[in-house]
């Protein structure tokens, strides 16, 4: 039996996507964790993997490198390069270079090949939730769309191989190529937002995005009473365009502390925080089983 995926995702950064995940990631049992957001990880640092028990290289970007000793001077590589990534003495920018290889088509002397640079690293770690699969792209690392899917797909093995039941995967923000990996295919999304013009805004692209992969999704509001004003627009919206709201969460100084020390909200010490976590959480696990 394949294990079912949740991803929690958010239209713009900020919203409290992670909070949530951790929270989340601390009330399900026998799963498996995942955290796509390869830009700028952040699960591990609440999680604190004490163990690793694989790792890898991801390679998924080409720079062009010309050989000296074959090289003529002909400059034909450096006429065709649109991003000007080679010098007037024919030396390649790595940071410009887009591997296209124009260049290597056009040498008459095959003086110019392209070299496969480690763009990430990813690893499976175990915590005190469970097994956890990340990664990191490196500085000016590209395709984090692909490294998204791969560690989408070793989270998927691993549970399967241990028969866990769930994988909770922390998405990016946003709309582009990540979050797609990130979605495509899941069982469920859970999209957070924040009572503020802009989050609604990216709220209203998210779910537009989950809709058109055909994926169910429902709404968590962060921070609801800080404009209450706004919190009932989104409402509104959401019961105009049909989307379920999971529930809201109110904005409390307890959720700064736990971050700070390190733990879940539902590790510190606030029952009312925990109360609406496991509320949401039990909406959340009527959709997967119906799912």
């Amino acid at each position: 039996m394949n294990p079912k995926e949740l991803v929690i995702i958010s239209g713009k950064g900020g919203t409290g996507k992670t909070t949530l995940a951790l929270g989340l990631v601390s009330i399900f049992k026998n799963i498996v964790i995942a955290d796509c957001d390869v830009d700028t990880p952040d699960l591990h640092l609440v999680l604190k993997p004490y163990k690793t028990e694989e790792k890898g290289i991801f390679k998924e970007r080409f720079t062009a490198f010309i050989n000296k000793d074959r090289c003529i001077e002909c400059g034909k590589c450096r006429q065709v390069c649109r991003f000007e990534a080679i010098s007037k003495d024919l030396v390649v920018n790595s940071l410009e270079c887009q591997g296209c290889r124009f260049c290597e088509l056009v040498c008459p002397q095959k003086a110019i090949e392209m070299r496969e640079e480690i763009t990430g690293n990813w690893q499976i770690s175990q915590t005190r939730f469970g097994p956890f699969v990340w990664a990191q792209l490196t500085n000016l690392g590209e395709n984090s769309g692909k490294l998204v899917s791969l560690i989408r797909e070793k989270a998927r093995n691993l549970a399967k191989k241990i028969g866990s039941e769930l994988v909770i995967i922390d998405g990016s923000p946003g709309i582009g190529c990540p979050v797609i990996a990130s979605i495509t295919g899941a069982n469920f999304c859970v999209v957070v937002t924040e009572p503020s013009l802009s989050a609604l805004h990216d709220a209203e692209r998210v779910i537009r995005l989950t809709e058109h992969f055909r994926i169910k999704a429902g709404l968590v509001i962060n921070k609801y009473d800080l404009n209450p004003e706004l919190t009932q627009k989104i409402q509104d919206w959401a019961q105009k365009e049909e989307v379920a709201i999971l529930g809201k969460i109110k904005f409390k100084e307890s959720v700064i502390k736990a971050m700070l020390e390190l733990k879940t909200v539902i590790e510190f010490p606030d029952q009312e925080i925990k109360s609406t976590f496991y509320e949401i959480a039990s909406k959340i696990k009527e959709r997967l089983e119906a799912s």
